[in-house]
């Protein structure tokens, strides 16, 4: 399975830097096609294999003065709150419920993508609401990286973009800081209750981060609309994928 593993790091590490998310989206139905997870451990493992690709990816961002810091740790707390919520619904729920639910988070990502087309320049702008919506990104974002294992980068990018009217490199510095927290308070419950398996986490998550390095760059050389165009496009072409898959058995 070491290969395997390799393999589906570094695809979702390549992601993580290009597209500013955990890498999770991709990772999560590549657990479970090519290594028959199903899709509550997929979900737990990804989560705690996508801290390193995360952290790298957003230091290399910030680097380059492409990260709002006080706009991250907002959402961060926000993501802190919400993801051993998340983490509590990945317990609870059915597995048939939490297809969906990923799959319908993918289509609300890739819709505004297509719909709002993506700019380079865009600072945030605090206000009241602002940091009210903030807040209630990190809190979404918290729920979707417990319950998904897909850090909520997917969720808040689009929405940094499209709501908050910020760049789109912005946006994924930006995000790939705010999620790790989130990552993290979700890692503890899952590990706490059996559902990581933390040797193939750690695997996947030295590949994805070696590949984040590779993403990173490319995202500073694609243009931001041709970026958006591939991003969304990548996620019609999982939900397909997952939509058309039956629900395994628990393993």
């Amino acid at each position: 399975m070491i290969l395997p593993l390799l393999a589906i790091g570094a695809i979702g590490g390549l992601f993580a830097g290009l597209f500013g998310v955990g890498g999770g989206f991709i990772m999560v139905p590549l657990m479970m096609s090519w290594l028959r997870f199903d899709q509550r451990r997929a979900s737990a493992t990804s989560l705690l294999a996508i801290i390193p690709p995360a952290a790298l990816s957003a230091s290399l961002y910030g680097a380059r003065g492409e990260i709002e810091l006080v706009a991250a740790a907002i959402i961060a707390v926000g993501a802190v709150a919400g993801t051993p919520l998340g983490a509590l619904l990945l317990r609870r729920l059915s597995l048939t419920w939490l297809k969906w639910l990923f799959i319908a988070g993918l289509l609300v990502s890739a819709l505004r993508l297509i719909i709002v087309a993506p700019v380079r320049d865009g600072a945030f702008d605090y206000s009241v609401v602002s940091v009210l919506g903030l807040i209630a990104l990190g809190l979404l974002m918290g729920i979707v990286a417990g319950l998904l294992g897909v850090g909520g980068g997917i969720i808040a990018v689009p929405v940094l973009i499209a709501v908050f009217g910020i760049g789109d490199l912005l946006a994924k510095g930006t995000s790939l800081l705010a999620l790790i927290p989130g990552a993290i308070a979700g890692s503890i419950p899952n590990l706490r209750g059996g559902l990581v398996r933390w040797r193939d986490a750690v695997l996947m998550g030295l590949a994805a981060a070696a590949m984040s390095l590779v993403g990173v760059w490319l995202a500073f050389l694609v243009p931001a609309q041709v970026s958006g165009w591939l991003f969304a496009a990548l996620l019609l072409v999982v939900i397909v994928q997952m939509a058309l898959r039956p629900v395994k058995p628990r393993d």
